[in-house]
Formats: structure tokens, C-alpha cells, sequence
């Protein structure tokens, strides 16, 4: 295809990965990509540390600078929002009053940071999600002391460990987890992690939920624990999680259920493909549909779903790939760097295969991760990189646990 319109809704990693796919695969027509923020794409994972802690300055998340983009040939829309989409009459609608008329269309709108019923506009009380977000809650934190984490998943746990580490605030997490992030990890991996926070200065408030926020003069002073505990706090996180964005899609016909659900080859409806944190992706055999919200998968997936759009658009279907990841990611924390491979969340069993407390502020795991009777995920704490790689070829294809704890054991033999 010479000539025609790819139109792409989102400028973060996964929309930008899809745009230069497709002029990798030799896309010559023109190519719009839409982002609702005013910023040139950058990178979101060192918001909640770098960023925060004023380690890095913006300058340094820059995913590609407009030169870059410009001899892409990227028609960059930024600071403009989609509103609609018809997908018949390949046309989509934004918030300028503008139209985009696409040959093909891939959606990467992302997600944004849930918000605690009742704190909408009290100053004080933040969420973190862009580079807006950091740059006001830093500002805050500026001039405060204190700061409550509501959530203890990966995000509010990066923050509560860049503060308790540069020793700047008092800060206490509050969460309905019996450990942090045991939603992710499981509890027995939790404990270790909470161990460290606890011992780096972090207040831990589990199994506990909040009945409400406290305000002085306007602002946020306090929170209220159901157990009627008080924390008091001048700045508040709200951490618990995020939602994707899809309510421009409201009437366009696409299936629409926690995300933008997709086929196997990434494929919502014809010459419309979805990718990064908005895709809610069934496996080829029609399993049930998995939205990832990792950085290395905006990056695949939006690799992916761009050319198997562009092969639709060419008619050559046949040359489409299903994507098959295993999922990567990672948190930083304090010396701790929690890297993990394929699917941890919601398993019914953690297998700890390796645990060496010696050093108690830097421990070593390695566990595995089963669900539905297989093992689909393992999870590596200081454990050196070759090990971890050998680890995460034992899950590629998910086995029963038998057939993969001695495999395990025979890999990390080789740490002693």
C-alpha cells in the first residue's frame, strides 16, 4: 500500500512502538498519531522515583525527540483528544472540532490512575500517572512533611521507598492487603518486601481500609481508617489502580469490557487493532481476555498489532502473526529490583523454589507462579540475570509444577 491514512489514538510507548513499526514495514502513506497530552512521548516507570525524588530531571524520560518524529514522517497531534469513533465510516472526531478519516486505526489510549470517591479537588490529595501528576505532587511535597500511600501495589510502594530512602518524609501506606503488593507477588513475597520497607522507616497500615479523608482549611490533614485509627497527613497518594480509556469509544460498536477486547492478532474489528494497556487480548484458543499494564508489552504489542494491521490493509492476512508474549516487568525498590516473566496475578499457588534471608534489607528469591495447575509465571528478587533468563524459559510454555520445580532447582544449583 502506497497511499491511504493509519490513524493511531495514543502517543505513549505502545502508540509510538506502532508508529515506527509501520514505517519500519514500509507504511509510505500518511500516519497521524493522537495524544491527549501536550508533551513529545516519554517514558512513565521513573515518574514514581527518578522524577520524584528529583534525581532525574524531565529532560532525561524522553522516549524521542521531534526531530526524530519528524523524519518518521509522524503527523504528531498533541494535546488533542479523540471524542468518537465510526468505525464504518473509518472516521474518528476530536476535541478541536477535527476529523481524522483512517484506512486503518490502532488504539493505544491507555489507562489513568483511579480515584477515592470523595477526594475529588481536596488539595493535598494526588494520584500519579503522567508528567503533570509528578510535577505537582513534588511540588506539594515540597513544602509538606508527611505523605499517606492509599494502595500498596508496585506504584505506591516505588513512591513510599523513594521517600523513606532519601529520608525526606514521614510516610505510611495504607492497604487492604494482609503484605504490600500480595495482590501481585502473593503474601509470602510480600512479607519480605514489607519487612524492608518496614525497617527503611515506612508505616504499614494492613488489612485496613479507609472510611475517609480529614480536611484543614481546605486540605487534606488526615486519613480516617475503618478501624477508626487516624493517620495524619498533609499529602495523600491515591495508588489503588487504573482504569482504562475507553469511554470515547461509547456507541462505535467496539466490544468494550475492562479495556478494548481484541482478538488473538490484536484485531477489535476490521482494519482496527488495539495495543499496550487498553487491550483486553484472548489467546488463540479463545481463553479468557488479558489486559497487561507492564512497559515491555506497550512496547511489543504495539509493535505487533501494527503489522498485522498493515497486513490486513494489504490484503495478506494470512502473513498476520498471533502475539504470544511472555510478559515482563519490574519495580525498583530501595537495592531491590523485583523482575518478573509471564503471569503472576491471580495464581492459586507461589512456589518459593529459592530464599536466602541472610542479608535482611537484600534478600534473594526466586519463586514460581502457579495458575489453573500450571506454572505461568516466575518472579526473581537479586537473582542474577543468566539465572533468571533460564528460569524464564521454564514457563514459556506453562507445565505442571512437578515437571518444572526440579528444572528449577537444577538452574539455580548453579548460584551455590
Amino acid at each position: 500500500m502506497k497511499d491511504g491514512t493509519i490513524a493511531v489514538v495514543g502517543a505513549s510507548a505502545a502508540g509510538i512502538s506502532a508508529a515506527e513499526t509501520l514505517r519500519a514495514e514500509g507504511f509510505g502513506g500518511s500516519l497521524v498519531v493522537i495524544g491527549d497530552e501536550p508533551h513529545l512521548p516519554y517514558e512513565r516507570p521513573p515518574l514514581s522515583k527518578q522524577v520524584l525524588t528529583g534525581e532525574w530531571g524531565e529532560d532525561r524520560l524522553a522516549m524521542r525527540d521531534a526531530e526524530a518524529l519528524a523524519r518518521c514522517g509522524i503527523d504528531m497531534r498533541l494535546g488533542v483528544r479523540a471524542t468518537g469513533l465510526d468505525v464504518g465510516a473509518r472516521r474518528l472526531t476530536l476535541d478541536d472540532g477535527g476529523r481524522v478519516e483512517f484506512d486503518g486505526l490502532l488504539i493505544a489510549t491507555g489507562v489513568r490512575s483511579r480515584t477515592l470517591t470523595g477526594a475529588e479537588g481536596l488539595s493535598g490529595v494526588h494520584t500519579l500517572r503522567t508528567l503533570d501528576d509528578v510535577t505537582a505532587l513534588r511540588e506539594r511535597l515540597s513544602t509538606r512533611e508527611t505523605l499517606a500511600v492509599i494502595g500498596s501495589g508496585p506504584l505506591g510502594m516505588e513512591v513510599a521507598a523513594s521517600l523513606a530512602q532519601s529520608a525526606s518524609h514521614e510516610v505510611s501506606v495504607v492497604t487492604d492487603e494482609t503484605t504490600p503488593m500480595e495482590r501481585v507477588f502473593g503474601a509470602e513475597v510480600g512479607r519480605v518486601l514489607g519487612g524492608i520497607h518496614q525497617r527503611m522507616g515506612v508505616t504499614l497500615h494492613t488489612g485496613q481500609t479507609v472510611a475517609g479523608l480529614e480536611r484543614t482549611a481546605g486540605e487534606a490533614s488526615a486519613i480516617r481508617l475503618a478501624d477508626g485509627t487516624k493517620i495524619l497527613a498533609d499529602t495523600v497518594l491515591v495508588a489503588i489502580g487504573s482504569a482504562p480509556n475507553t469511554e470515547w469509544l461509547d456507541g462505535s460498536g467496539l466490544p468494550v469490557r475492562d479495556g478494548v477486547e481484541c482478538d488473538a492478532y490484536c484485531a477489535a474489528a476490521p482494519r482496527v487493532y488495539v495495543a499496550g494497556d487498553v487491550a483486553n487480548r484472548r489467546s488463540a484458543t479463545g481463553g479468557r481476555g488479558v489486559r497487561m499494564e507492564h512497559r515491555m508489552n506497550a512496547t511489543e504489542q504495539g509493535a505487533a498489532a501494527a503489522r498485522n494491521l498493515l497486513s490486513e490493509i494489504r490484503g495478506t492476512n494470512g502473513s498476520r502473526a498471533v502475539y504470544t508474549p511472555v510478559p515482563y516487568f519490574w519495580s525498583d525498590q530501595y537495592a531491590l529490583k523485583p523482575q518478573a516473566h509471564g503471569i503472576l496475578r491471580g495464581a492459586e499457588r507461589v512456589e518459593i523454589v529459592y530464599q536466602d534471608l541472610g542479608s535482611a534489607d537484600r534478600p534473594r528469591v526466586a519463586a514460581l507462579y502457579v495458575c489453573r495447575g500450571l506454572v505461568t509465571g516466575v518472579l526473581g528478587i537479586r537473582i542474577p540475570p543468566r539465572i533468571l533468563r533460564a528460569l524464564r524459559e521454564l514457563i514459556v510454555v506453562p507445565k505442571p509444577l512437578g515437571a518444572v520445580r526440579s528444572q528449577a532447582d537444577y538452574v539455580l544449583s548453579a548460584m551455590g
